[in-house]
């Protein structure tokens, strides 16, 4: 694996653990109340959306094997271009099903480059 491409599983991963920490011990109820908590949750999403794409351009074989890529992307771009119309529920229901087992999917290809 290029280091361009290792580059880009780091971003993921980082931002992904940066989302993780900041929503650590915090419940629905904080989030929707808490207008830079949205804010930046949302940004790391922003974050693993963009990089994942970009990795997408470098190696496209390697972005298949990650789970939901095309989604994660899409909901990139639903950030960036729909922000007047982000649901916080969704936003909410993503960090809390979704956020671990892409996490998980990203350390073990990061691992496994040795």
């Amino acid at each position: 694996m290029r280091l361009e491409t290792a580059k880009y599983l780091y971003d993921v991963q980082s931002a992904a653990d940066r989302l993780a920490d900041f929503v650590d011990g915090r419940d629905w109820d904080h989030y929707l109340h808490n207008a830079m908590l949205r804010a930046a949750v949302e940004r790391q999403f922003e974050i693993i959306g963009e990089a994942l794409s970009q990795l997408g351009r470098r190696d496209p074989d390697l972005l298949a094997r990650i789970d939901d890529h095309r989604r994660i992307i899409a909901f990139r771009n639903i950030l960036i271009h729909g922000y007047a119309n982000v649901d916080d529920a969704l936003v909410w229901d993503i960090v809390q099903s979704r956020l671990g087992p892409l996490r998980r999917q990203i350390d073990a290809l990061l691992h496994g480059m040795g």
